[in-house]
């Protein structure tokens, strides 16, 4: 089975590549960069222009990005008329980390990739970044030559260990997304593909996901590590992992992220993508998600299926957390101001509420919710999962304890007069008092099973961005 998939896989490469030669699909150009700064000022460096192997995987009827919801965004325009011809919203490691305290103490250096259709012409990019008002302003450009000969042209090194987990047609249609399994060995190889499968039913078994299922293709690599595991620094666990994921991201325990983003680019590349999910071969509970960037979530953890929607929500969507009793590294702000991700507000104005037309007339804004009774059961559980931590328990032990948690918010929830209701429930994106989101429960706040209306709708938006022509 593994050869048919795996030669399927390279007749698929062929075609593509065919296309590009034809002159129909232009090649998947890739800036790489170094991004640097500290909490009051920031600098861009080029490290190289890329060509990578494949043709461009994304939907050439939505060249411009119609739905915003980065921190950061960026734009290829042709030098000589001005035109766009391509642009798209991110967020970044480096763009979390900048609000962290370390950011005050220190500058750093982060590697980061914008990828985009490659131009027949010279051009220049544009990256912009929200102000305080969430306008987008310009703070970096730079002008390139697609003919440059010093572009560096990618080969496919991993293509032969793709595996196709999901197919529904032309990527140039589909929302492509690639898992990517960190921390598996040779022997373990099989064992990575069998959580790729069972994840991938997970998500399509998720609503809106459920719907659209059709509107994916699903892909699978996981380049063979020497050792089995990723990193846990916090508790002396070390591994050289090809993609480099690691818990402990910005001090925090249970957040995995890889800041090798040029080993990370270098092995997508061998398959077409517009999304990225990192599953590492790990079983203590944790994950992370950047909007435009990746996912992660250890795939062994007995709540590896919410972990993988939940922070793939943050990855394709720009879901903000809803949570907000959980210790964070990020600086608390100064002013509450309105967010721009799509699930969370500051209720500034109750009659421009983001989501208002799903409001029923009866619902009042803000909406009663027991938080008084939330927030003391969930600060007791902080401080005894904190300290479980610190004890470095068996994972089991520490499971127990969210499930123990997660029935007691639940049973809390199912007495409350607008348990089912669309409104403005106070607490949300790490903030207790003067941020709402939409329901009282969702899987952006708990660890229930389900997105709630206002992101089910957000989720939508990316896949007909994808898609639709």
């Amino acid at each position: 089975m593994r050869q048919a998939l795996t030669f399927w896989l390279l007749v698929l490469i062929l075609i593509l590549n065919a296309s590009v030669a034809q002159g129909a699909r232009p090649h998947t150009m890739r800036l790489d960069y170094f991004h640097s700064g500290n909490a009051s000022m920031e600098i861009f460096s080029i490290e190289e222009l890329v060509l990578e192997p494949l043709a461009w995987p994304g939907n050439p009827a939505r060249p411009v990005d119609e739905i915003p919801r980065g921190k950061y965004a960026f734009e290829i325009r042709a030098t000589a008329a001005g035109d766009t011809l391509y642009s798209r919203s991110f967020s970044s490691v480096y763009g979390e980390w900048e609000t962290t305290a370390e950011a005050h103490r220190m500058k750093r250096t982060f590697h980061e990739s914008l990828r985009f259709p490659a131009p027949t012409q010279p051009f220049e990019i544009v990256i912009t970044k929200r102000d305080a008002d969430n306008h987008f302003q310009e703070i970096w450009r730079t002008e390139l030559d697609p003919d440059d000969y010093l572009i560096h042209q990618e080969s496919a090194p991993y293509s032969r260990q793709v595996t196709p987990i999901e197919y529904n047609g032309d990527p140039a249609t589909k929302v492509d997304l690639l898992l990517l399994g960190d921390g598996y060995t040779a022997d373990e190889q099989e064992t990575f593909l069998q959580r790729a499968r069972e994840l991938t039913e997970v998500l399509f078994a998720t609503a809106p996901f459920k719907d659209r299922r059709k509107d994916f293709n699903v892909w699978a690599l996981a380049p063979v590590a020497a050792e089995s595991g990723v990193s846990r620094p916090s508790t002396g666990f070390y591994r050289d992992s090809p993609l480099g994921a690691r818990y402990d991201a910005f001090r925090s325990e249970r957040y995995i992220l890889t800041y090798e983003n040029k080993a990370m680019r270098r092995i997508a590349s061998s398959a077409p993508y517009d999304f990225i999910a990192i599953l590492t071969n790990s079983d203590t509970y944790g994950g992370g998600g950047i909007y435009g960037l990746y996912s992660t979530a250890a795939a062994n953890s007995a709540w590896a299926g919410y972990l993988f929607v939940h922070e793939f929500g943050h990855h394709f969507a720009g879901l903000a957390d809803e949570y907000y009793v959980s210790p964070v590294a990020y600086e608390p702000v100064d002013e509450i101001r309105e967010p721009y991700e799509p699930n969370v507000t500051a209720l500034l104005d109750a009659d421009n509420l983001k989501w208002k037309h799903l409001v029923d007339k009866d619902t009042p804004l803000p909406t009663e919710w027991p938080k008084a009774e939330y927030d003391e059961h969930s600060l007791a559980y902080q401080v005894r999962r904190a300290r479980m931590r610190e004890e470095n328990v068996a994972e089991g032990e520490m499971n127990q304890l969210f499930r123990s948690n997660q029935n007691i918010v639940e049973g809390m929830f199912s007495k409350a007069k607008y348990r089912n209701a669309i409104g403005a429930f106070e607490g949300g994106n790490y903030v207790s008092e003067g941020i709402y989101r939409s329901e009282m429960n969702c899987i952006m706040f708990t660890r229930t099973t389900d997105f709630c209306t206002v992101c089910s709708n957000a989720i939508e938006r990316v896949i007909d961005e994808y898609t639709r022509h």
